[in-house]
């Protein structure tokens, strides 16, 4: 048959399109045409295809060879084609039949000497080509990645000439049977390990618990930074849905995405990250920071040395929980479902009401340094604290609170009785939802609206209030929220943001 087609996967953000490729067989002076829109890599893949088949002792097809990738309009790149246009080529040239290629789909880049090499994004095509009921062909260092899409029939190989004895059906492979991907998860850092800061710590478990924003405030060496870090320890673990979207973005961004699976990603950019390496981006998109900490924690210390053009990048995804990536050629949507965890310091020098008095910060540099800060970005934000300075040394008798193992199952609880009322978490509460669990008497009602009004709290920090206090009110396992919830989420709201 002078015809042959080989199905495979492009990479588009988290997503794995369908690729044809179609190798047809001419009579003519020997030449090879590659169409089908294919990016620099995957011209140069005709010089690598060739060469592996050459160095495997297999027949190149001396005639006019037209390979096309379809669809025409969907940019190619990288060398995932490399196998299947080796494999069309072959199929066409009549080393196997056509049948043996219409229920798989391939994906792996060649070597020279005919060596298959594992390649990236191989999750999001394995998870479509299961949807698609096809068997799916990868490099074997790709083969423990592609199993995590359950129900899915796996094909590892090492080198092409193990392809073409499958496929003819010399040597079939069996298919390849993983070794188990829940190894050795790393230990999160334990909340018990923070000394004191029990208010700061309180803050923590109602975050976890609801899903809700946090920033920090405080002088340095108060304990900002570790008790961010404690917080994925606190949230539930991923259900499997969850963690095969964070291993996808992890198969697409990382050559090692198994690495800490299924684990919730914790995410710490430096304050001199821009704005493309926190949302993605680049002439082919890739995710950024905020699709990284995907169902996560996003940490960002050092708040207001972030420059402000970079952090106003986040108030979209903070409301919807994705991100449209535009370019000339594309438009790709990346996942966002993330909580942004902050902290910061009161003043440039880090001391303001500080009990040594060490600040000497004019009052318009301190308002200079908080204006680095859109009151929208922090409208955002659900819990705001102040962290204060613990004494250096702790009494013997003194009281540091639960360790990460109580507060998980506090929080794990109330999760629950989250999911089983509304089906989110409440930071995720829309305003029908709003409207239907977060109820109030008419009298804390108007207790509420002029408590807002004194405050002059805009109506998204009023909504994100009612969120907070519904959580504090499922930590008690009660069904009303109550007055005294109320005022506890009062105190984490700043006056004055519009």
């Amino acid at each position: 048959m002078s015809l042959a087609i080989v199905h495979s996967r492009a990479q588009v953000g988290v997503l794995a399109p369908p690729v044809l490729i179609e190798a047809h067989l001419a009579n003519g002076l020997p030449t090879l045409t590659l169409v089908g829109l294919p990016e620099a890599t995957v011209k140069e893949s005709k010089d690598r295809v060739r060469s592996a088949i050459v160095n495997s002792r297999l027949e190149f097809p001396q005639r006019r060879i037209t390979l096309n990738l379809a669809p025409a309009d969907l940019p190619k790149d990288g060398g995932r084609f490399d196998l299947a246009i080796a494999l069309g080529l072959l199929a066409a040239n009549g080393q196997f039949t056509q049948a043996a290629l219409d229920k798989v789909e391939c994906l792996g880049e060649l070597a020279l000497s005919g060596a298959v090499r594992p390649v990236q994004g191989v999750l999001p095509a394995a998870l479509a080509a299961r949807d698609a009921g096809r068997a799916l062909v990868v490099p074997k260092a790709n083969a423990e990645e592609a199993c995590m899409a359950s129900g899915l029939e796996v094909y590892a190989a090492d080198n092409l000439l193990e392809l073409v004895g499958h496929f003819s059906g010399q040597q079939p492979l069996m298919p390849y049977q993983p070794n188990g991907l829940l190894l050795n998860p790393r230990p999160y850092p334990d909340l018990s390990e923070v000394q004191g800061q029990l208010a700061a710590k309180r803050a923590l478990l109602v975050a976890a618990a609801g899903a809700h924003n946090l920033l920090f405030t405080g002088p340095p060496g108060t304990g900002k930074t570790l008790l961010a870090s404690r917080l994925p320890g606190l949230l539930p673990p991923l259900d499997e849905r969850e963690a095969l979207e964070v291993a996808a973005i992890q198969s697409v961004a990382s050559p090692k995405p198994l690495d800490c699976w299924p684990q919730r990603p914790f995410r710490h950019p430096h304050h001199s990250a821009s704005g493309p390496a926190l949302v993605g981006g680049g002439s082919r998109p890739t995710p950024g920071e905020i699709t990284l900490a995907h169902h996560g924690v996003l940490f960002l210390d050092e708040l207001p040395e972030f420059e402000r053009r970079v952090l106003e990048v986040l108030r979209e995804p903070l409301e919807s929980g994705e991100i449209v990536v535009a370019r000339a050629r594309d438009r790709v949507r990346f996942p966002a479902r993330f909580q942004l965890v902050a902290a910061m310091n009161p003043c440039p020098c880090g001391y303001l009401g500080d009990p040594t008095g060490r600040c000497r910060c004019s009052s318009e540099l301190v308002q200079r340094y908080r204006n680095k800060l859109s009151g929208p970005l922090l409208d955002r934000i659900d819990l705001h604290l102040t962290v204060a300075r613990e004494a250096t040394a702790l009494s013997p008798d003194s009281e540091d609170g639960p360790d990460s193992a109580t507060v998980a199952r506090q929080v794990a609880i109330t999760r629950e009785r989250q999911q089983q009322r509304q089906g989110c978490a409440n930071a995720f509460l829309d305003l029908p939802g709003l409207r239907r669990h977060c109820r109030l008497s008419t009298e804390d009602e108007r207790w509420l609206e002029h408590a807002c009004e004194r405050l002059t709290l805009s109506l998204r920090a009023a909504h994100r209030l009612l969120k907070v206090a519904r959580t504090l009110a499922d930590l008690e396992e009660v069904e009303d929220i109550r007055r005294e919830h109320l005022a506890e989420a009062l105190q984490y709201r700043p006056a004055g943001q519009e």
